[in-house]
């Protein structure tokens, strides 16, 4: 009995002295890479906290990135403390990464689209942006999608990338939108009473700008009437209030004016001809 306790406990010791260094050598590796990676986390987080566009989605997205490669390496590392072929297993994560990839494209594409959106702004919250069809007021941004609200106020929610690598319309970003009204006048009516009428309405609203100042053009000689186009600026917040309220006045005052606007017409002449033909 004592020689088997005796051989159990020599047993015990021999795998202590191989195993116990590595196993202090993994746990210290362990503690050592958790540390490291929730500090060059923080140090990421701050850092791009600095940065003056940086979306905090975004942010948290990278520094948690910064993390969680770090625990990757970590975790690596220690295999390799306990023998373990770390270049096959590299191997086949890089296998499945691939294969998980390959099925995941389209969501991996919105992701990619995801963080440029986040990068670059070329939109941000509350704006009104047109990208090749789809149009709406954006609601939230995320790596994924894009809530945005339709002008009847109902929800779309937008993969990220039918977003990305399209021309985008944003009609928030600057802060003043010019604005043109076409009058269709009469050939016998009068040019320039018409153009004078017109610039001293639009003069007239508060909401239209001084600078640059507002003015009026022959656009076009149509076939039974002469276009005359107003153009002015306003705020980009009261661009569709000034388009409806002068569309009205405009009609208003052409009338008080005496200045017909005439229906689309056209001239048809008609020839007799005799039994003969001739």
């Amino acid at each position: 009995m004592e020689e088997t306790l005796r051989s159990s406990l020599d047993t015990i010791v021999g795998y202590v002295g191989l195993y116990g260094l590595s196993v202090l050598g993994a746990i210290f590796i362990l503690v050592v890479g958790w540390i490291a990676a929730s500090w060059l986390s923080d140090l990421a987080d701050r850092g791009l906290s600095r940065a003056k566009r940086m979306d905090e989605t975004l942010k948290g997205f990278l520094s948690s990135s910064v993390k969680y490669l770090v625990l990757a390496f970590t975790i690596i590392a220690v295999l390799n403390r306990f023998g373990v072929e770390t270049t096959s297993f590299v191997a086949v994560m890089g296998a499945a990464g691939l294969a998980i990839g390959l099925a995941l494209q389209g969501t991996l594409s919105s992701v990619a689209a995801g963080v440029m959106l986040l990068f670059f702004r070329p939109f941000k919250v509350g704006d009104y942006i047109d990208a090749s069809g789809i149009a709406g007021t954006v609601k939230k941004t995320t790596l994924f999608i894009t809530e945005m609200a339709t002008p009847d106020n109902v929800m779309m929610v937008v993969p990220n990338a039918s977003l990305w690598g399209v021309p985008i319309h944003n009609y928030s970003t600057n802060p003043t939108r010019r604005l043109d009204l076409t009058l269709r006048i009469g050939y016998d009516d009068d040019m320039d009473k018409a153009q004078a009428a017109l610039i001293a309405l639009v003069e007239a609203d508060a909401r239209v700008l001084k600078d640059p100042a507002p003015m009026t053009a022959i656009t076009n000689l149509g076939d039974s009437a002469v276009d005359v186009m107003v153009r002015f600026w306003c705020a980009a917040g009261d661009y569709w209030a000034v388009k409806f309220d002068l569309t009205k006045a405009i009609k208003t005052t052409m009338d008080a004016q005496g200045i017909s606007i005439p229906y689309p017409q056209r001239d048809v002449h008609l020839h007799h001809v005799n039994e003969k033909g001739s």
